[in-house]
């Protein structure tokens, strides 16, 4: 069931909380033009061991989408709101691209709610900020479908399109539905975001996933978290940036293994 709640800016934020009652919580955050729905592939499987929190994030899926440019500690308070208001006062979280950044900056900023860590397919910085504008020009002149097969192609791998075509239309209906004032609110986000400086200061248990072949966050950079967060693990599967889709069954093995 969709549940919301309303942030201190008046922003509905949506989500699920579902899996097993007295489990730990482990909080699952979408990459841009996503939403919740992203994590279809390890809802079965880690929903027998956790108790799965997924939100929308602000500007996608069943949330709001308000206008103008929003920024990652915003992003972040809304997820800490959101723990707040449903009094989970720590959880693990997982974050692919977008949410990873989210993940980041929680472990930053707000230490005392992260258990354990999972940065996946992602960047602590995502520049330079005119490769952002001009995806940005090209939603505010086209909309959603002017990027839509653009990003399926760095998404997933010519082979994974090939063969599983049915798994990716869903995905692809999702970008197609995104709000474009929400998508281009978190591309603002994300083309201000440089998290590079304090990711030393991150002390929570951490796993950082990389695809090898993923053109969005090529490994490089997952490397780059890797070596600045001291004691954390590196792990690499074959996929492209979706790499809970399209390695799924050594995804969720990876984060059980990991979390538990």
């Amino acid at each position: 069931m969709i549940h919301t709640i309303t942030t201190s800016d008046g922003c509905d934020i949506a989500y699920r909380l579902s899996g097993q009652a007295e489990a730990p919580v482990l909080l699952l955050l979408h990459s841009l033009g996503a939403s919740m729905d992203m994590w279809a592939p390890q809802v079965e499987v880690l929903g027998d061991r956790f108790r799965l929190l997924r939100p929308d994030a602000r500007g996608h899926g069943r949330s709001d989408a308000p206008a103008g440019d929003y920024t990652l500690p915003r992003l972040g308070e809304d997820v800490l709101e959101l723990l707040t208001a449903l009094a989970i006062p720590r959880a693990h979280v997982c974050g692919l691209s977008m949410g990873g950044m989210v993940a980041m900056w929680l472990a930053v900023h707000a230490a005392r709610h992260v258990d354990r860590l999972v940065l996946s397919n992602t960047a602590a910085w995502m520049g330079p900020p005119a490769a952002w504008e001009e995806r940005m020009s090209l939603v505010r002149a086209h909309g959603m479908a002017a990027v839509t097969e653009p990003t399926l192609a760095r998404w997933f791998t010519p082979a994974f399109h090939a063969r599983a075509p049915a798994a990716i239309e869903p995905v692809r209906q999702t970008l197609l539905a995104t709000e474009p004032a929400g998508y281009l609110g978190c591309c603002a986000a994300l083309r201000d975001m440089d998290q590079r400086p304090t990711l030393a200061t991150i002390t929570a248990p951490t796993l950082v996933i990389v695809g090898e072949a993923d053109p969005s966050t090529p490994p490089a950079l997952g490397e780059a978290i890797h070596a600045a967060i001291a004691g954390s693990r590196l792990v690499s599967l074959p996929a492209a940036h979706l790499a809970n889709f399209e390695q799924a069954g050594t995804y969720n093995a990876t984060l059980a293994a990991f979390l538990q």
